[in-house]
Order: structure tokens, then C-alpha cells, then sequence
């Protein structure tokens, strides 16, 4: 499928990777977002300069399980991602 497919099957709730990556078990999705807000974790307190209890909106995004399983939130397709006819649902 192509890119665009991909990104339709993302917002059923599919996970979807390219043919051709390398990494064994990669895959991106679409993460949900809060634009009521959540309770700042630790790491998100921290890296904002907020106090304890204080919410974050957070817009939906797209993230990848990497080859090592672990979550990259933000991830970004490159013109060759973008152009390319080998995405498949996981």
C-alpha cells in the first residue's frame, strides 16, 4: 500500500511498517492524544519546568517501535517513506 493508505490504516487503529526496513519487528502507529490533559509524568515535569499535578495537552502523533522494542514518539517519514508502495499492516 502506499503512504497514504498506511496513514488511513494508522487511524483504525493498525500498526503498519515498510517492506523494506531492516529492523526486525519496526512498526509505527498513531498514539491518541489528550487535549483535556494528562498529569505530567516525572520526565515531562522536569523537562517543562511544571509542578507536581499539572496537566499537559497532548496532540496525536505518530510513534515507532524501533528494532530494539523500544517506543519513539514523534516519528517522522522521510520523501522516500512518503513515496514508497511497500507499506503492509503489521
Amino acid at each position: 500500500m502506499n503512504f497514504g493508505q498506511a496513514l488511513e490504516a494508522m487511524k483504525a487503529g493498525k500498526k503498519v511498517a515498510r517492506e523494506g526496513w531492516n529492523g526486525k519487528g519496526m512498526f509505527i502507529f498513531l498514539m491518541d492524544g489528550y487535549p483535556l490533559g494528562i498529569p505530567a509524568n516525572t520526565a515531562t515535569r522536569h523537562a517543562l519546568g511544571l509542578n507536581e499535578g499539572d496537566h499537559v495537552k497532548v496532540r496525536a502523533y505518530i510513534a515507532m517501535r524501533d528494532a530494539q522494542g523500544m517506543i519513539v514518539p514523534g516519528w517522522l517519514a522521510s520523501q522516500t517513506d512518503m513515496l514508497a508502495e511497500d507499506w503492509m499492516e503489521v
